[in-house]
């Protein structure tokens, strides 16, 4: 891929989980496909990933974004589980942004414990596509 002075530059590359029991995973492959559309390297894990699961695949993929998406409720175990992990092994230059259903209060406490964003149901595409990319370091 070509940057705007001409040289290659390397895609961005996000994994795209879809963590606990939650068997819906139609919005996360359309969330795949767009990202995959703007540019982006995207590494999706399936269904049922537990925390390890995923900080070890984006550790082993080499990722600057993982992407979440829950929708079963259990966002208050899983994410803060998943940004311990990160901790632990000095990933913290991963950016994780989350999506599903996801109360207000919830999403800002989920921010403060360092997830980069939370998006509800009714986000553009665009927006994510733009908020990966501004997480990555990438404008």
């Amino acid at each position: 891929m070509e940057g705007d002075s001409g040289r290659m530059t390397v895609p961005i590359r996000v994994l795209v989980a879809k963590p606990g029991l939650d068997g819906h995973d139609r919005g996360a492959k359309v969330i795949a496909r767009a990202l995959r559309d703007a540019g982006m390297e995207v590494i999706y894990t399936g269904l049922r990933q537990t925390p390890e699961m995923i900080v070890n695949a984006a550790l082993q993929e080499d990722v600057q974004v993982i992407g979440l998406s829950i929708l079963s409720g259990a966002h208050n175990a899983i994410i803060p589980r998943v940004m311990d992990l990160l901790r632990e092994k000095e990933m913290t230059d991963v950016k994780v942004v989350v999506g599903g259903i996801i109360p207000d209060e919830d999403a800002r406490a989920l921010e403060q414990q360092g997830v980069t964003r939370v998006f509800q149901p009714g986000a553009s595409l665009d927006s994510i596509v733009a908020c990966v990319r501004e997480a990555a370091g990438r404008q």
